[in-house]
């Protein structure tokens, strides 16, 4: 693996095989060293191989002068991140989140606080995004002696779920306002504070997420099966009217659509919450 651009005494690019560029990290790695010299194997702590060249070029724009111990903190939370939730991030999030936790160690080094108005919900709504944002700034303090407030768990999290989806910011804010006040219709509707530690509760909440998703980012739902709609609406039929209401909602709020058969899901999904 040959060098082809210096980035820092740190970080250094390179080309593959197939002329894509990907860059490389390690403490010193770039010293005294020059485009086209080879990179000695050990040196190498983290290779970074992004989808696109616009976003290699952000993050080598960004690299340049974060400190080494920011970047590999980050790293070692994404890798966290992937191996606990097993699922495929954005690899948007190599920026995202570097970049945010850079930021959120210099506002603490000012004195600077920022507090989380979603904390909350991102509790209830993603557990296990939210649990790694713990995992995260503990990290940070054993690695860099910063002690976070909990509130960058809340956003940590946030950026988790933003990769997850593959939505921005603005969006995740979207989703979760949506779950938070579909399960508001749901507890209304019938007068009820659910047991968030269910497992029923769970699935709803799960369910709303990707509904949630779907409805942000624009996505049409299939329509389904006639006979199972009115099917449920037969058999559940308080818990199919709540559905109906949080229709109105989405339509009214996001001017969405809910097919027919998402909203018999809702109705089945109140119903086994509702046991």
């Amino acid at each position: 693996m040959k060098i082809d651009k210096i980035i820092n005494n740190n970080i250094v690019s390179a080309l593959e095989p197939d002329g894509k560029e990907i860059i490389v990290m390690g403490r010193g790695i770039g010293f005294g060293m020059k485009p086209g010299k080879e990179i000695p194997e050990g040196a190498v702590e983290k290779v970074f191989r992004l989808d696109s060249q616009n976003n290699v070029d952000k993050f080598k724009e960004l690299l340049v002068n974060l400190p080494l111990e920011h970047i590999q903190v980050s790293a070692e939370i994404i890798n966290y991140a992937k191996s606990v939730l097993n699922r495929t991030l954005n690899q948007n999030i190599y920026i995202t989140l570097t970049d945010h936790i850079n930021f959120a160690i210099h506002r603490f080094k000012q004195k600077m606080k920022f507090s989380n108005p979603l904390l909350n919900e991102i509790k209830t709504f993603y557990k296990e995004e939210y649990l790694i944002g713990e995992y995260a700034i503990a990290l940070i303090e054993r690695r860099i002696g910063i002690s976070l407030p909990v509130d960058e768990a809340g956003f940590i999290a946030f950026h988790i779920v933003n990769a997850e989806f593959n939505t921005a910011m603005r969006d995740t804010i979207d989703i979760t306002n949506l779950i938070q006040n579909t399960v508001g219709i749901v507890k209304e509707y019938f007068s009820m504070e659910p047991d968030e530690t269910s497992l029923n509760y769970q699935r709803f909440v799960t369910h709303l997420r990707f509904l949630a998703q779907r409805i942000v980012t624009k996505e049409l739902l299939n329509s389904g099966n006639g006979e199972f709609n009115h099917l449920i609406s037969q058999m559940y039929p308080e818990e199919y009217g709540c559905s109906l209401k949080i229709k109105d909602y989405i339509m009214e709020t996001y001017h969405h659509d809910v097919t027919e058969e998402e909203t018999a899901y809702l109705a089945v999904h109140i119903k086994r919450m509702r046991l």
